[in-house]
């Protein structure tokens, strides 16, 4: 059975054993009962967020892990910077957000400079999210070692992970013809 087919109970389970702990050393270190432990496992109770996050560090693992999100299988190719607008135009498909592009460039301004803004009040299901996630993201990057990013990292891509979004209908897109570039030999 792969990760993707485990419940959180059979990764928590999973993790415990190859951390070395049986049920009643992970009770006593989480603060909880054996009883508590054995529901998690079993799948009986559903495990918050915020415990996830206690069993993961207790275990050595990530919270990512737990929820069965791997990273690793979404993580986007990226050589190219066509492969970075890619993924600018992959926002324009996620239906419930909405963004504003601003550019900002002489002579009109002094500076050049471009910016994709979210309304986070506007009357859609993710901006508030999206803004949410950009602040947090701000403050992460400006006050956290590389370590404390990369558990802040972890465990904001495991809350998320939770909120499905799906993408809005297009008719552009249905009707575009589908054009597939081969890259040729260097001339």
């Amino acid at each position: 059975m792969n990760n993707e087919e485990m419940t959180i109970g059979q990764r928590v389970r999973k993790a415990r054993k190859e951390k070395g702990y049986n049920q009643t050393k992970l009770a006593n270190a989480l603060g909880k009962s054996l009883r508590t432990i054995q529901k998690y496992e079993n799948g009986e109770i559903e495990i918050s967020i915020s415990m996830l996050n206690e069993l993961a560090k207790a275990l050595d693992t990530t919270t990512t892990y737990l929820l069965g999100y791997k990273t690793e299988t979404v993580k986007p190719q990226i050589t190219t910077f066509a492969d970075v607008a890619v993924m600018l135009f992959e926002l324009e498909k996620v239906a419930g957000l909405k963004f504003d592009i601003d550019v900002k460039r002489p002579p009109r301004d002094d500076r050049w400079e471009c910016s994709i803004t979210f309304d986070g009040k506007a009357k859609t299901d993710l901006n508030a999210d999206m803004c949410l996630f950009l602040e947090d993201w701000e403050g992460a990057r400006e006050n956290c070692s590389p370590e404390q990013y990369a558990d802040w990292k972890d465990k904001t891509l495991a809350y998320y992970s939770r909120l499905a979004v799906a993408e809005q209908a297009n008719e552009a897109d249905d009707n575009a013809i589908k054009v597939k570039i081969v890259p040729t030999e260097n001339i």
